[in-house]
């Protein structure tokens, strides 16, 4: 069964999300998903983030840590690298430079 494209659009931002959520401080997993719910377009479940911040540990863009929580199990904090730093820079600028093709094209007049 095909994806819709609001899904398919979203998925393709939330990387960038998570990588400058996490530049701002370190996170654990349940309060990146409570920081990317503020957000409409960027909510997502647990079920989707965790799986990409397995993928942005084995890419070497963030790393983690474990630290007691003072309420229940001990929390995974994920942090940017320095590499992870450059790809966020990188993504960024991209993003930019895609938004900016978008808002040109939308404003075409049709021919």
């Amino acid at each position: 069964m095909p994806k819709c494209p609001q899904t398919q659009l979203k998925k393709g931002v939330l990387e960038l999300a998570i990588l400058k959520l996490i530049s701002r401080e370190e996170l654990y997993g349940a309060a990146l998903v409570a920081k990317l719910n503020v957000y409409p377009h960027l909510s997502a479940p647990a079920g989707t983030v965790y799986p990409l911040l397995s993928r942005l540990t084995a890419n070497g863009l963030i790393s983690n840590r474990w630290e007691e929580s003072p309420k229940g199990p001990p929390r995974k904090y994920y942090s940017l690298t320095a590499k992870g730093k450059q790809t966020l820079t990188q993504l960024h600028q991209d993003f930019i430079d895609l938004s900016a093709d978008m808002t040109a094209l939308f404003s075409e007049e049709p021919q």
